[in-house]
């Protein structure tokens, strides 16, 4: 049964809410949503890269005063 993972990155200043991020994904399994707040404006462009650059599937992508929203469907994880 797939899971939602909520990381909580509010706060956070760059390299923080990737590495929240990261430590969700280690011990997320294929089929899981990991769901990410974060304040660091620097986040968007960060997430798109690391969706990108781990194969996963960035679902949502939305920012609402001040908080950036991002939903990833983990599907790069081999094994």
């Amino acid at each position: 049964m797939p899971e939602l993972i909520k990381v909580d990155a509010r706060g956070m200043a760059c390299p923080g809410p990737i590495s929240a991020l990261t430590r969700a994904y280690r011990k997320a399994k294929n089929g899981d949503t990991i769901e990410v707040l974060a304040t660091d404006p620097g986040f968007k462009p960060d997430v798109q890269a690391w969706v990108k650059r781990t194969n996963n599937e960035l679902i949502e992508l939305t920012e609402e005063g001040g908080v950036i929203k991002a939903v990833i469907k983990v599907t790069g994880k081999r094994g």
